[in-house]
C-alpha cells in the first residue's frame, strides 16, 4: 500500500499538470497586425492550408513557412518564404531567432497546431527574449477525441522534457 500512494500522487500530479498545460494553450488567433510577420511551423498537414488562409486576411504580411517538409509553391509566392533545413521544433526556433535578428523584427506571429502552441512559444521566447511572440493556433477540432488527447500528451510530456533542457527529440 506504501508504493501505491507515491505512484497515485504521481498519477495525480501528471494529470493536474496535463489539464493546466492544455487550459495554458491559446485557443484562438491573437491580432495580426498589418506589419507582422507571421512564422508557420510545418510538422501537421493543417498549418500551412492555415497559414495561407491568415496571409489571404491580411496580404501586406510577411510569411515564414519553417521546417523539414516545407517545399513547393504557394499563391501570393512573393510574400512567402520557405526555410526547409531546420527539422525539430527546437531548430524552427534556432531558424525562427536568425530570421528576426537579420530582418530586425521584435513582434512576430506563431501559428502551429493548439497542441503543439506551448512548447513551441517557450522555445521561441528563450531564443527571442525581447520579442513580443504572438501566438495563432490551428485547431485539432476536426480529429477525433481520442486521438487529440494522444496528441495532446506527447507534447506536454516533450513540453516537461523541454522545462528540464531537453530541447532536440
Amino acid at each position: 500500500m506504501k508504493l501505491l500512494t507515491p505512484s497515485l500522487l504521481v498519477i495525480t500530479l501528471f494529470v493536474i499538470g496535463g489539464m493546466i498545460f492544455k487550459s495554458m494553450a491559446p485557443r484562438r488567433c491573437a491580432t495580426i497586425l498589418p506589419d507582422d510577420t507571421i512564422f508557420v511551423l510545418t510538422g501537421d498537414m493543417r498549418r500551412i492550408p492555415f497559414a495561407m488562409r491568415q496571409l489571404k486576411k491580411h496580404p501586406n504580411t510577411d510569411l515564414y513557412i519553417i521546417g523539414a517538409g516545407a517545399t513547393g509553391s504557394y499563391d501570393m509566392a512573393r510574400r512567402v518564404t520557405i526555410e526547409s533545413e531546420s527539422k525539430s521544433t527546437y531548430q524552427n526556433a534556432l531558424a525562427i531567432k536568425e530570421i528576426a535578428e537579420r530582418t530586425g523584427l521584435d513582434r512576430i506571429v506563431i501559428i502551429t497546431t493548439e497542441d503543439h502552441m506551448n512548447r513551441a512559444k517557450y522555445l521561441i521566447e528563450h531564443e527571442l527574449p525581447y520579442s513580443e511572440i504572438v501566438a495563432c493556433p490551428v485547431p485539432l477540432s476536426d480529429m477525433p477525441v481520442t486521438k487529440r488527447l494522444e496528441r495532446w500528451a506527447i507534447e506536454y510530456i516533450k513540453y516537461i522534457a523541454t522545462l528540464f533542457g531537453v530541447k532536440e527529440g
